[in-house]
């Protein structure tokens, strides 16, 4: 894990909306925050991930037993294209979040998901040289697909982002990332929304108002997209 003072530490909330709740909060935000730049002309766009954990299964388990501090790998792409790959890990610390992220080329992504860390060692990346040591000692390697529809909307007050993240799929036992026709499955019973509110020291009361507003009965949740998805394996979320 990367040293704790040098992160930039955000707050997360994550909720489960229904459908209905989402077309209406959606109209709400649109109204008074800024659409995200990424986002068609329906402010949305696809996301698929490949998530890597341990041959234990150490970010799976340590997010069930909610263990403080903890660390997820990721491969992220857009809109099923090659043109943007991002490598990320994601940091838990206590009640915050953070992120790195940088851009790899598509060869060195097809070789993360070969589970081969050959050449990793001499990068200068930091998040390169992580992945190298957790693929080396822990085994680090792919273990499944995350897709879902995002919509978000940004606030530039405490850097505000709110993100509706619809039609979650698992790619079950597939890690082929650049298929775009590898067989998915839904794993929320009633396919609801994933509300995300993420900001940095404290929410903008009005911001506060309005999710209240709209969605006032929304489920809070810790479940990730990850554990659900991965509990299609017969892996207990």
């Amino acid at each position: 894990m990367a040293s704790q003072s040098t992160l930039p530490l955000r707050h997360e909330l994550k909720f489960l909306i229904s459908p209905e709740q989402e077309y209406v909060l959606s109209r709400a935000l649109d109204r008074v925050l800024k659409r995200d730049p990424n986002g068609d002309e329906h402010n949305e766009y696809a996301i698929r991930s490949l998530y890597f954990d341990t041959v234990y299964n150490d970010a799976l388990f340590d997010k069930i037993d909610g263990v403080q501090n903890r660390d997820k790998y990721r491969v992220r792409i857009y809109n099923y294209s090659d043109r943007v790959i991002k490598l990320e890990c994601k940091t838990k610390i206590g009640s915050l979040i953070s992120k790195r992220s940088i851009s790899i080329p598509r060869e060195l992504c097809e070789q993360l998901m070969a589970g081969d860390p050959t050449g990793l060692e001499q990068t200068r990346s930091g998040l390169l040289c992580d992945m190298y040591r957790e693929m080396t000692i822990h085994l680090l390697r792919p273990v499944v697909l995350v897709d879902y529809v995002r919509e978000a909307y940004l606030h530039d007050a405490e850097e505000v982002r709110i993100t509706l993240d619809k039609h979650l799929r698992s790619g079950m036992r597939s890690i082929d990332l650049f298929d775009p026709h590898v067989p998915v499955i839904p794993p929320l019973e009633h396919d609801e929304t994933i509300l995300e509110v993420k900001y940095n020291r404290a929410l903008p009361t009005y911001i506060r108002s309005l999710l209240n507003t709209y969605a006032y009965n929304a489920v809070h949740t810790a479940v990730s997209k990850y554990t659900w998805c991965r509990a299609y394996e017969g892996l207990e979320a």
